[in-house]
């Protein structure tokens, strides 16, 4: 019999983007997206890796993400979500999104993305 991963394909893609551990959880510090350290080393950030390049680097890993974030919003259906549209990860990959994340991205980083015209927001809310 095949299994359920290998019969539905969508499952093997949610394999990548829903942590599968709940140990070293880190949120992307540009869109929010959480996975353990070890998924963002092998398939990076699904939402922002063409910018980020986190990919098997784990230096970038450390430097692009936080293991310091609050709340966790599990997206599957970003369409019909009122919460995901309500906190604008709508349009992200589905997957877990951390309401907060703690930490910046370095200017140097932020200087990056504005010249390839990304306007880099902060997802920390501990100062609101």
């Amino acid at each position: 019999l095949p299994s359920a991963r290998s019969s539905c394909p969508h499952l093997m893609a949610l394999h990548s983007v829903v942590p599968t551990e709940l140990r070293q959880l880190r949120a992307c510090l540009l869109c929010g997206l959480v996975k353990t350290q070890s998924q963002f080393e092998m398939s990076g950030c699904d939402n922002c890796e063409d910018y980020m390049n986190i990919q098997g680097d784990r230096d970038a890993v450390r430097q692009y993400t936080s293991n310091n974030f609050d709340g966790l919003i599990a997206m599957m259906s970003p369409a019909e979500s009122w919460v995901a549209r309500w906190t604008m990860i709508d349009k992200l990959t589905p997957g877990v999104y951390a309401m907060s994340v703690y930490g910046k991205l370095p200017k140097s980083k932020i200087q990056d993305l504005r010249s390839k015209g990304i306007v880099y927001h902060s997802r920390d809310r501990s100062q609101l």
